[in-house]
């Protein structure tokens, strides 16, 4: 546990180690930090959330793939493929696509004119936007993307379904009819192939979706890396829920009994909440991928001292004012970082603070969300005490209502004292009035 807790986390990825012991440590690193957000965001009941706004919205979402794939004449390969899913094992895709088409004719004609299509859009607008929010909750963005971007994420969301499916089914296809046009000795191999053709293209292809996923929707930059894992590892154990369904229907067909012809709805919200709770554990995974190296030290930074935190702040900042100086090209919190040997995390913090006083400046580099760092002031009038009186003054004071006059004129000569002297080293407490 101490190992766990505060050891793993003084291993700094750029200390010389062997390439094995780097990766080891990293994933035991994520491991750590994937359960730990699980645990402290809650992940369990934002899958609930979740799982009650796709109940309301799977139908929309079904009857829009749907109208899609109709205008390029593709509908009957969506319902192939829906057949093949948790949906189809329950055998509710008869009742599904009754629902689908009754929810498309509604739209069509609905009363007054556009009100149906208007509850379809906003039906999947709020399940997407809840996904959003999720993972910016999941990777602390507080800001979200304007409704003008939302639009275009979740329409580009619902073309690409239908074209990777139509893509896939396309490919199957032409194996296909290589096959029939084959000797009969070489159609075993070719429906062999086929086969595993398929399957492994229908895991591609869930890879890449969960991938775009992870990519896009957070409204924060994503590497493509912390993309791509967490896209991998949550796409097959997606896959590997729709292999298994028929199982755990078997396994959970006893519920039949208490609930007779509503069965199908305790199961199909548990594969739904399935889906949404790992769905979530890839974001936070994804999130624990990218940000690791900012949890170094963590302990040891929440218990750092006021002198080690300032000598901290000074040598970050003399290095901004020297690179300033000398014409060289500023850093940004993560190459300062990189470049002395500090944690991500304990950078930002400091140049944070540089920053609320107005002693630093951070510039956003250009189609880029990273920062480069630079004095807000002639470098000729930043001095220690400047930098270490804005620090201190930094905050809310004299808020306190309800205070004696005894206090009132002590703080009036403290300031004072502050101001007259660079240093309150030699003055004794004893020898500051209180006025009882």
């Amino acid at each position: 546990m101490q190992f766990i807790t505060t050891d793993l986390w003084r291993i700094s990825s750029q200390e010389n180690q062997s390439w094995w012991r780097k990766i080891g440590y990293s994933i035991l690193k994520i491991i750590v930090l994937t359960i730990r957000g699980f645990q402290s965001k809650d992940l369990a009941i934002r899958a609930n959330g979740l799982t009650y706004s796709l109940t309301f919205a799977v139908v929309p979402i079904l009857a829009m793939i749907l109208a899609i794939a109709k205008g390029f004449g593709y509908d009957a390969l969506i319902e192939e493929r829906l057949q093949h899913s948790f949906l189809g094992e329950m055998n509710l895709v008869p009742m599904t696509m009754e629902f689908v088409e009754r929810y498309l004719d509604t739209a069509q004609g609905g009363v007054f004119i556009g009100v149906g299509l208007l509850i379809l859009f906003w039906a999947i607008y709020s399940f997407f936007r809840s996904v959003e929010m999720s993972f910016n909750q999941i990777w602390n963005v507080r800001q979200s993307r304007s409704v003008g971007r939302q639009l275009v994420n979740y329409v580009s969301i619902l073309f690409l379904i239908p074209v990777l499916i139509v893509v896939t089914a396309g490919l199957s296809i032409a194996l296909n009819s290589a096959a029939t046009s084959s000797s009969l000795a070489d159609i075993a191999i070719l429906r062999t192939l086929q086969k595993g053709f398929v399957r492994v293209l229908s895991y591609v292809v869930v890879w890449l979706s969960f991938t775009w996923m992870y990519k896009a929707i957070p409204n924060t930059k994503v590497s493509v890396k912390a993309a791509l894992v967490p896209g991998i590892i949550i796409g097959t154990l997606f896959q590997l829920l729709q292999a298994l369904s028929v199982y755990i229907i078997v396994f959970l067909s006893r519920t039949s009994i208490v609930y007779g012809a509503f069965a199908t709805i305790p199961l199909l919200l548990m594969w739904l909440q399935w889906s949404c709770l790992l769905i979530l554990i890839g974001a936070e995974l994804a999130y624990s991928i990218q940000n690791r190296e900012e949890f170094d030290y963590e302990q040891d930074l929440n218990a750092m001292s006021r002198r080690y935190k300032d000598c901290l702040t000074l040598y970050l900042l003399s290095i901004i004012i020297h690179r300033f100086n000398n014409d060289e090209p500023p850093l940004t919190a993560h190459d300062l970082a990189k470049q002395q040997g500090l944690p991500v995390r304990l950078v930002n913090r400091l140049l944070s603070r540089l920053e609320e006083v107005n002693i630093v400046r951070g510039i956003y580099i250009e189609e880029s969300e990273d920062r480069i760092y630079q004095p807000a002031l002639d470098t000729h009038i930043i001095t220690v005490g400047l930098v270490f009186s804005r620090i201190d003054a930094q905050g809310t004071e004299l808020f306190l209502q309800d205070t004696t006059e005894g206090f009132r004129t002590f703080w009036e000569r403290f300031v004072r004292l502050k101001q007259e002297h660079n240093t309150l080293n030699d003055i004794l407490v004893a020898e500051i009035k209180i006025d009882n």
